[in-house]
């Protein structure tokens, strides 16, 4: 029941999770992207990895292959990789100083011998490098997942944030330590705490002036299946999609992301006409506002069915999507749990306000009585964003 990066429930063979994948995309046309993430190291097992994306891109050539990696293995198989039109690797780099490296990696398994310490830690960066310039010679886009560790790579972050972009990175996705005891994880089992959301954002923050950064990572098990934040991996167990026949239709695919581009226009029109006049005050203060969405660019959702906030933070320039925050939703059988509540609260204390389809009087009067204030809408985020920064922060600063 873990939901962490490279956690599976079931093996599949080659032909296997290609039958699961057009199942999947038959089921659910909006998929748009096949990523082979784990369990372990997809370069681990190479043969099985590229022999899954062969089979794929035959049968659904319009599905985007992707593969996440260590890098360890990477600069052997970039040839192999760009031969198969994989359109981005994604590399997990939490380190471009081996010293800082050794308090990460107690050991580097590479061809078959185990290096301890710094010799391990040395081979890792310098293998990751390599792959990164080989992926940036080849034309191939690439990723990078850095996890922070609080007290270990936080404040080195910036330089592998320096170094990725140098060698050809697109994309930096700087995301929290997961160390719950539970996992038995190396970190999880020496009392390591993962980052709170004000340092995640800090670093980040930190870091976005360079390149671009990804915000909304959910960190998602290796087999989650679906939108962002909402898995239904339960639906395509193996011994349930092996039953299944395969419904795929480039025709059909073709005709459901015809009409979600028209509606992400809508949406993308009505975001560019919240642009901010030229009245403002250039420094005019920041806040944050947690959003309660089901997707689509929308506030669309429930207070008390909400297991995340999207945290925007806005001020009289821009609406600007900063990250996501996990919570235990609080309704649970059609009835609030007040148990629930103040671990809610807590999450977004630091925000002015929540906006909502709709909220039952109990919590919004204990956000109230938090500082945090409420809005019911049902509009396009950015919208009802500014026009509550534009109606309270704003006539306060002007006035």
């Amino acid at each position: 029941n873990e939901s962490r990066p490279g956690v599976v429930s079931e093996l599949l063979t080659p032909e296997e999770a290609a039958h699961k994948v057009l199942v999947v995309a038959g089921k659910i046309p909006q998929m748009t992207v096949l990523g082979i993430a784990g369990p372990g190291d997809p370069l681990a097992n190479p043969e099985k990895t590229f022999r899954t994306f062969e089979l794929i891109a035959d049968k659904a050539p319009d599905i985007k292959l992707c593969l996440s990696t260590n890098g360890l293995m990477l600069p052997d198989h970039v040839e192999r990789i760009k031969s198969l039109n994989v359109d981005h690797v994604t590399i997990t780099i939490n380190m471009v100083d081996p010293e800082i490296g050794e308090g990460i990696y107690p050991w580097v398994h590479y061809r078959r011998k185990r290096y301890r310490g710094i010799d391990g830690v040395r081979i890792l960066h310098e293998r990751q490098m390599e792959g990164l310039e080989a992926l940036r010679d080849a034309d191939v886009l690439c990723k990078v997942n850095s996890v922070l560790i609080p007290g270990i790579n936080d404040e080195h972050l910036p330089e592998v944030n320096k170094a990725i972009r140098d060698r050809g990175a697109f994309l930096h996705n700087i995301m929290p330590l997961i160390s719950a005891p539970e996992h038995g994880t190396y970190f999880g089992l020496n009392g390591q705490r993962g980052p709170k959301p004000k340092e995640l954002k800090a670093v980040q923050d930190k870091c976005s002036g360079n390149m671009k950064m990804m915000r909304h990572c959910r960190q998602c098990r290796a087999d989650a299946v679906g939108l962002l934040g909402e898995d239904r991996s339960q639906e395509f167990t193996k011994n349930k999609f092996m039953e299944m026949t395969a419904d795929y239709s480039v025709e059909k695919r073709q005709e459901v992301h015809a009409r979600i581009a028209e509606a992400k226009a809508n949406i993308d029109s009505v975001r560019a006409e919240q642009s901010a006049g030229n009245d403002v005050p250039a420094d005019s203060p920041s806040i944050l506002v947690a959003v309660a969405t089901k997707g689509g660019g929308i506030v669309n959702q429930h207070f008390g069915h909400a297991k995340e906030f999207m945290i925007y933070e806005v001020d009289a320039n821009s609406v600007r999507f900063v990250g996501h925050r996990k919570i235990d939703n609080y309704c649970q059988g059609g009835y609030g749990e007040d148990a629930m509540l103040e671990g809610i609260i807590a999450s977004v204390a630091d925000c002015k306000v929540v906006l909502a389809s709709k909220i039952g009087p109990c919590p919004q009067q204990k956000l109230k009585a938090a500082g945090v204030e409420v809005v019911e809408a049902y509009d396009v985020i950015e919208k009802v964003a500014r026009e509550y920064y534009n109606s309270t922060v704003l006539e306060l600063v002007t006035a």
